[in-house]
């Protein structure tokens, strides 16, 4: 008769042990699924959407207002008055990328190993607010250069930190929309930033003796400063220790993502952030998704040119920032409605992969035409897809469940490579290509037809991996963590061997 293998071995003796968890002292939760239960979570989570979701959302805003006032100062004077070229101004342009893409990484990190989230993303905020104040009296190309290069490393710390944060708190039914919702702050950014430099820049010029361009990066980074230090105190920290909900809701929320995953969300003694670094960078699907994040931001990178891409169609100044808000608002609403409905159905393939090509339509139709009205209805579609990009880290999120560690390594590693993509779209729509900028959407076009084939590997990727759970039930209990499992009985105060058996359901979304 034929050895058994180790680990399934290691699934008998898990199934075999008998384990009964020290129950909390306080009442216990009700059951999961009452309606009790389901009042409870409800309560917890309107509580976290009305403090998170407002705060993280301005962020968001001001973080990408902030990243991209170069583009709308460059219509108001910034090239001729710091003496830049056109290869200058794209270096000013990628040269945050090369601090931004690596930092994310240890920045996820420390802020899995940290126990004060709230403390660390607040002050990064109010950090890259006062550098981003600070271009606003540069008077050198070396001068911005240093600037741009030093706002990567704080502003690294809050998109993939913000998605493992709610990570911790939001099941993986729950995550897509709020992400989505946090990154409508990005997209809306497009807009109202683009409305608040027209402002600016038709009212200030001159004023105080400073040029308006200038006045863009004071009063933005400013305002970038005020919610940084609000943000210390309305952001939650972990559901073990944030001091505005109670223990019994901060139990209920460590038992809701128990429940979601079949274990607890926590890292076992063994699961350093170095350790969670070595599993991120072994599992080959984790570079699948970067690679294919890099793709997508290539294809999507006109997002740093848009103000540009609006000028094109023969406006003013003012009306060209004006023209660029349309197309962003009905993306911010495109983005949270396919987000929950990925809630509603589990789906994410499609709910990615569809957006991206819309703008494929989109290049087509620029590429095709002169037409005023037929480019800007392409600009919506453009616009569009980053609902696609918006539930990519959601998706990494939802494929590498546990242990926290290696989740929060993987976020940064997806983002942080996946950015190379902008840094290379910072070359790609190159001013002696305008107006029209074929090249540059046959380029992104080729990228996100990248994009779009390992989206479906991925997909793939995962059905095989659900089958194989579905055809050996040991394998889900042999990759279970026997310390999480049994945190997770703990939470509901129930046996180890009623945990295992929920531990079972747990299938990976595509």
């Amino acid at each position: 008769m034929a050895s058994q293998s180790p680990s399934l071995e290691k699934a008998e003796v898990v199934m075999e042990e008998q384990a009964n968890p020290a129950p909390f002292e306080e009442d216990p939760l009700p059951p999961e699924g009452s309606d009790e239960r389901i009042l409870a979570e409800r309560r917890l989570v309107r509580k976290l959407d009305r403090r998170v979701l407002p705060t993280i959302v301005l962020i968001f805003i001001m973080n990408y207002i902030d990243r991209n006032a170069v583009t709308t100062a460059r219509l108001k004077g910034l090239e001729q008055d710091l003496h830049l070229s056109d290869l200058q101004y794209n270096v000013v342009l990628s040269i945050l990328y090369v601090s931004y893409c690596p930092a994310q990484i240890p920045s996820n990190m420390v802020l899995n190993w940290i126990t004060r989230p709230s403390l660390y993303i607040g002050t990064c905020v109010v950090i890259w607010g006062l550098i981003s104040t600070l271009t606003g009296i540069t008077q050198s190309y070396g001068g911005i250069l240093a600037v741009r290069l030093c706002i990567g490393i704080p502003e690294s710390a809050f998109y993939p930190g913000a998605i493992y944060l709610l990570s911790r708190w939001y099941t993986k039914k729950e995550l897509a929309f709020r992400s989505a919702i946090l990154y409508g702050g990005l997209l809306i950014s497009n807009a109202f930033g683009a409305l608040m430099a027209a402002g600016i820049l038709a009212n200030m010029e001159g004023k105080l003796g400073i040029r308006a361009w200038r006045w863009v990066f004071f009063i933005e980074g400013s305002i970038t400063m005020f919610i940084g230090l609000n943000a210390m105190w309305l952001l939650p920290d972990y559901p073990v220790n944030t001091h505005w909900v109670s223990s019994k809701e901060r139990r209920l929320a460590q038992a809701r993502l128990a429940d979601d995953a079949g274990e607890a969300d926590q890292d076992s003694a063994g699961d350093s952030p170095l350790k969670g670094l070595l599993m991120a960078i072994q599992d080959p699907k984790v570079w699948v998704f970067a690679i294919m994040n890099t793709a997508q931001l290539l294809g999507l990178s006109f997002v740093n040119f848009f103000p540009t891409l609006t000028s094109t169609l023969g406006f003013n100044t003012t009306v060209s920032l004006l023209l660029a808000a349309p197309p962003w608002i009905l993306s911010t609403i495109t983005c949270c409605l396919n987000a929950w409905h990925a809630d509603r159905t589990g789906g994410r393939f499609f709910h990615q992969s569809a957006w991206w090509w819309g703008v494929m339509i989109g290049f087509i139709i620029s590429l095709s035409t002169n037409n005023n009205g037929a480019r800007y209805f392409s600009m919506f579609l453009m616009a569009c897809g980053y609902g696609g990009f918006a539930m990519t880290l959601v998706w990494v999120s939802s494929t590498f469940p546990r242990p926290p560690a290696k989740r929060a390594a993987i976020i940064g590693i997806v983002n942080g490579i996946g950015n190379i993509g902008n840094l290379m779209g910072s070359y790609t729509w190159k001013a002696e290509w305008g107006p029209d900028y074929h090249q540059s959407m046959i380029i992104s076009f080729v990228a996100l037809g990248v994009s779009t084939i390992l989206s479906l590997l991925l997909r793939q990727w995962v059905i095989r991996d659900n089958k194989k759970l579905d055809e050996d039930e040991k394998r889900a209990l042999t990759e279970a963590s026997r310390a999480r499992v049994e945190e997770a009985a703990r939470l509901e105060n129930i046996t180890f061997d009623q945990a295992m058996q929920r531990r079972k359901g747990f299938r990976y979304l595509y």
